[in-house]
């Protein structure tokens, strides 16, 4: 049999094209059972904390906790990731998930909301998994295609996202009459399938995107110092390219998270049901995902900072919808939507960007630092959304998201006008 390594954890110029076939297929199949899972915490978690804590003004805190997770998991799995490989950080961010999940469920029997947010906290670290694997996906993409590449692996979830929140109704009921509340019931569902994603993840990923990205870059630095965070954050602070790509994902993720968890809550005020919640929510993760194959190759054949610019006029349009749409349910369902929408162009685009403008060794810690940033930023969001819709209006949450637009448009234009100052 002939070998397609030229030397150990180095595939030959002639196998690339098939490992990279190989490597994306997998990072789908994750993504899709992934994103089975992770909508049923952005459907729920509202409306589950409402009724564990007794108080609507608290609804935000367990999407919050959840955002909140995903962020403080985020530089671990990128250190675990840059010294062992994407697939260890990939498997162990899918099996922290699934134990929240099941902490998410024993919170509601016990009524406990600080529990409640710990395994929220946990639960998170299943949108890192979904996250991180578009970085996975670009390791090994040829420098042209790596918006499409990236791209395509957020497309997966799409499969996975829109069935997530409608999946989350019948299994409700399916714990009726049991000792577990019915809205807790998906998140056993939740549990299992990202179980079976680090399986998925544990046995096919092999060999390791990032680790033969490095095997086929010899010459450069791989030390530890080149891939640390201190590395990255002097990268992004050097490259005015990077500093727009990292404030473009972290505001098109804070704006639509912010608007996003408080969706529930704001249908239920005009009457919304729980399987209504799920089709509007269903909606917005389609926007999210269905069209980033189209969004990556805009990104590829027009630039990056055109898509920015896109994505900012999605956002700030879906805000206009969403903010006066009032007892529409299909305004807001629009509204929703675009902001899918929107946030997909701002990832895309602003992750494509981020690895253009770093060099190869210090990229794992910058996308590390970039998640962290986004998360964190959109964890604070989704806190502060609970409090204004508690204390002023649905609509006045949507007007504050549009003006946190501002500083990425007015950055994008500033690249636009300078682009090497």
């Amino acid at each position: 049999m002939t070998s397609t390594l030229d030397a150990p954890g180095i595939p030959a110029p002639e196998a690339l094209p098939a490992l990279r076939r190989r490597t994306n297929a997998v990072l789908i199949a994750s993504q899709i059972l992934g994103g089975l899972g992770v909508p049923i915490g952005i459907a729920l978690a509202p409306v589950l904390a409402t009724e564990v804590s007794g108080t609507e003004a608290l609804s935000g805190l367990a999407p919050t906790a959840s955002v909140t997770g995903t962020a403080l998991l985020s530089l671990p799995l990128a250190a675990l990731m840059t010294s062992r490989g994407r697939r260890p950080g990939l498997v162990l961010a899918y099996l922290v998930g699934a134990l929240g999940a099941g902490l998410v469920v024993l919170a509601s029997v016990v009524a406990s909301f600080p529990l409640l947010l710990l395994g929220m906290a946990a639960f998170g670290a299943g949108s890192s998994a979904n996250l991180q694997a578009r970085f996975a996906a670009a390791d090994l993409a040829e420098p042209d295609r790596r918006g499409r590449a990236i791209s395509h692996v957020i497309w997966a979830t799409t499969i996975g996202s829109v069935l997530g929140p409608n999946i989350a109704a019948p299994t409700s009921r399916a714990f009726s009459g049991t000792a577990i509340p019915e809205k807790a019931g998906p998140f056993l569902f939740a549990a299992g399938i990202f179980a079976v994603a680090a399986l998925v993840v544990a046995v096919l990923l092999r060999p390791d995107p990032l680790l033969t990205a490095r095997a086929l870059a010899p010459d450069e630095d791989h030390s530890a110092g080149s891939r640390s965070l201190k590395a990255g954050v002097a990268a992004v602070a050097g490259s005015p390219m990077a500093r727009l790509a990292l404030v473009t994902v972290t505001v098109s993720h804070t704006v639509m998270v912010s608007i996003m968890v408080m969706t529930p809550v704001d249908l239920g005020h005009h009457g919304a049901s729980l399987q209504l919640v799920g089709l509007v929510i269903s909606g917005h993760i389609a926007g999210m995902y269905a069209f980033s194959p189209v969004l990556g190759w805009l990104s590829d054949r027009f630039g990056r900072l055109a898509v920015i610019g896109l994505a900012v006029g999605l956002l700030s349009c879906a805000a206009l919808l969403a903010g006066t749409a009032g007892p529409s349910h299909g305004q807001t369902a629009a509204g929703l939507f675009v902001l899918g929408l929107g946030w997909s162009a701002g990832l895309v685009a602003g992750s494509a960007l981020l690895t253009d403008s770093v060099e190869g060794p210090a990229r794992a810690a910058v996308q590390g630092l970039s998640d962290l940033t986004m998360n964190a930023s959109a964890g604070i969001g989704g806190g502060l959304a609970g409090l204004i819709v508690a204390r002023a209006s649905y609509g006045w949450l949507n007007l504050v998201g549009a003006c946190v637009l501002l500083p990425m448009a007015g950055l994008a234009v500033r690249r636009a006008v300078r682009p090497a100052s």
